[in-house]
């Protein structure tokens, strides 16, 4: 019995995904809840793991493509009998002939799946021990088929590139991240020739890109005419897809919907410097790496509470003006794949030390790629830190919804009035953007003056808490 898969909602709303890869290949046997597959949407990478088990028949997509939500992903054979046992002829059964076929989740599943599909959005999926196996996308041989592409392989410096001879060597699939799968697929390397000089042989970005520098020198053709030098403008096309493509939309819309008002306050950091180097020499706090951003969130917090508009949003289609009981605090993370905002949820009830090790585990979460769609929605107000890139200050674009983002500038040592004679101090620059509908000029300010209050002198937090 055939058994279609259709693109489930991943739980954000958005209407497709891009297949960074499949997992498995026609003709593989899969277990319930296995990971088949790695889609993209405009948030987050996501895997996805099987609703049934059987074999599969059907891939209805290529990695690369386009998926829209409800589209058909995979067929299934749920019908195999155990494992060695032929799988049931593609033929003898399509997914039109069942009842039911074309439903995202089959109604007349084995008794083993009574449960239901363990689908993302509705719990985590169990994780196999073992990979399951790919099929090859290259095999490089003495006598490669006709329709194979081998221009690269015939200009690839053999002794600086490990080729892969054999169908063995690429039945498991390249050990990499999604990351450096994305940056691969930009650079139109195939990871499959790439040789991993990370741990246990994984891929890393410099090996991508140091196989795509060598194969460009020596594929570079022969300097033709002056004529066709200029007909041919060198450049890169990148497809606008993905979290680019969804973080544009959501800027554009901000910035053309809500009235942005930025203020700045620049402020003597210095003692809330002087504390941070005190906590990371605690030994009982060292495991939690306390620093500037993570004081200035908890000042956010603390600020929020005694100006509520700027934690609350605009409601044109009821006319009402939102404001949030607790704060799920957004922190912006640059990440291959461009700025996401995932945001903690209850910032306002954490310690500071909790602040920080919740700031950590985001960075790190979508550095790799596994932001969950779940962390990147209900925000209630922002901070960037544009400080860890040597800026001392901007102009920050709200999120969707939100009434206020706060941007941390570096913190530079430099001449500084104080207590009426000129010393050096730690001094940061602080830039609040707010939505003019919702907060008038003197609640933006205020607000910026009690967060900087508290990094100036941090014994003031007593006093706001």
């Amino acid at each position: 019995m055939i058994q279609e898969f259709r693109l489930p909602d991943l739980g954000e709303g958005l209407p497709e995904a891009e297949l960074v890869q499949w997992l498995v290949a026609e003709g593989d046997r899969v277990t319930l809840n296995q990971t088949i597959a790695e889609v993209e949407t405009a948030k987050a990478v996501v895997e996805l793991p099987s609703p049934h088990a059987g074999v599969v028949q059907v891939l209805h997509a290529a990695a690369g493509d386009v998926v829209e939500v409800g589209a058909p992903l995979i067929s299934f054979d749920v019908g195999a009998g155990e494992p060695g046992s032929p799988a049931a002829p593609h033929a003898s059964s399509t997914a039109g002939d069942e009842p039911g076929a074309g439903d995202a989740v089959a109604t007349d599943a084995p008794a083993d799946d009574a449960a239901g599909p363990n689908l993302v959005g509705y719990g985590a999926a169990p994780r196999s021990g073992n990979r399951p196996r790919r099929r090859p996308r290259i095999a490089a041989s003495a006598s490669p088929s006709p329709a194979a592409d081998t221009a690269l392989l015939s200009v690839a410096p053999h002794d600086d590139i490990r080729l892969v001879e054999t169908v063995e060597q690429l039945q498991e699939r390249p050990r990499s991240t999604p990351p450096v799968r994305k940056l691969a697929k930009d650079l139109g390397v195939d990871i499959a020739l790439v040789e991993g000089t990370g741990q246990g042989g994984l891929i890393t970005r410099d090996d991508v890109r140091t196989y795509a520098e060598t194969t460009t020198r020596v594929a570079e053709p022969v300097k033709s005419s002056p004529a066709r030098d200029a007909a041919h403008t060198s450049e890169t096309r990148i497809p606008i897809r993905g979290v680019r493509k969804h973080t544009a939309e959501a800027m554009v819309r901000s910035a053309f919907t809500a009235p942005h008002v930025t203020v700045f306050l620049t402020v003597d950091v210095t003692e809330t410097t002087e504390l941070v180097a005190s906590l990371r020499e605690d030994r009982s706090l060292a495991d939690h790496r306390i620093g500037v951003l993570a004081v200035a969130a908890k000042a956010v917090c603390l600020a929020l509470r005694r100006h509520p508009t700027l934690n609350s949003r605009w409601d044109g289609e009821s006319g009402e003006i939102v404001q949030y009981h607790g704060v799920h605090l957004g922190i912006a993370a640059a990440t291959e794949r461009g700025l996401v905002v995932p945001n903690i949820r209850d910032a306002d009830r954490m310690t500071l030390p909790a602040l920080a090790d919740a700031i950590r585990d985001l960075a790190t979460t979508a550095r790799a790629g596994k932001t969950s769609p779940e962390a990147m929605r209900g925000g209630t107000f922002s901070i960037t830190n544009v400080g860890v890139f040597g800026v001392d200050a901007g102009t920050p674009i709200l999120n969707p919804g939100e009434a206020g983002i706060l941007a941390l500038g570096a913190v530079r040592r430099q001449p500084w009035e104080h207590r009426g004679q000129i010393a050096l101090r730690d001094v940061v620059t602080l830039a609040l953007s707010f939505d003019h509908r919702l907060v008038d000029g003197e609640q933006g300010s205020r607000f910026l003056a009690d967060v900087g209050a508290v990094l100036r002198e941090p014994g003031r937090a007593m006093l706001l808490a």
